[in-house]
């Protein structure tokens, strides 16, 4: 959740690109902040950061989609394991650019004509958090963590995340936000257990 008054942010700026705008029916919020209902948080990306035990944990086939979607990546937010498949959509049918900019990991650069619609990689070392972004159209960003094991979330807009099938032990887990930076908490789950972690972030004040 977002505590104190939230900021007025302007919304995405589009005039540019007129074949953008015409995408959407009036001015597209800001996503560097998105909140719900009571100033619940959605985007914020959620892991087990440490106390993990040795292991393998195999990377699903199913793969993680990324769309460019009426000038925007859908999601905005997102995490992937080592050596999934990033499958990135252009449902747009105009000329885009995919630009992951790891400092970990090779850089994937790629355009996207019309033409284009699927393209898809991979990234080999676990790395959070790094952004993605489109050099044609600079509003569009998003950001991805990759990770050697499964647990991982990110919060929809009623600040709600879920992650799963964690062996009994106490763990450190991390909540990270674009903008407001990250934090963190210590979590004992028990054998057929459930436990909530609530987050709170708030802007610094001013000094």
């Amino acid at each position: 959740s977002f505590s104190g008054e939230a900021p007025a942010l302007p919304a995405l700026s589009m005039d540019a690109e007129p074949e953008c705008a015409a995408m959407h029916d009036g001015p597209v919020p800001a996503e560097m902040l998105l909140l719900g209902d009571g100033n619940t948080m959605g985007n914020i990306i959620v892991w087990v950061s440490d106390g993990l035990p040795t292991g393998n944990w195999a990377a699903p086939t199913t793969p993680v989609v990324l769309d460019q979607r009426g000038c925007l990546y859908v999601p905005h937010a997102m995490g992937i394991m080592v050596g999934q498949t990033y499958n990135i959509l252009n449902s747009d049918g105009i000329l885009h650019n995919i630009h992951t900019l790891p400092e970990i990991n090779t850089t994937f650069n790629r355009a996207m004509p019309a033409t284009l619609t699927e393209t898809t990689t991979t990234f080999g070392q676990p790395e959070a958090i790094f952004q993605v972004k489109c050099d044609v159209h600079p509003w569009m960003l998003a950001y991805i963590g990759v990770f050697d094991h499964p647990f991982f979330s990110v919060t929809s807009a009623d600040g709600t995340f879920t992650i799963s099938g964690l062996p009994p032990g106490t763990y450190e887990i991390t909540a990270w936000q674009e903008r407001l930076g990250t934090q963190t908490a210590s979590i004992t789950v028990g054998d057929s257990e459930t436990t909530s972690q609530d987050f709170t972030f708030a802007v610094a004040a001013a000094s």
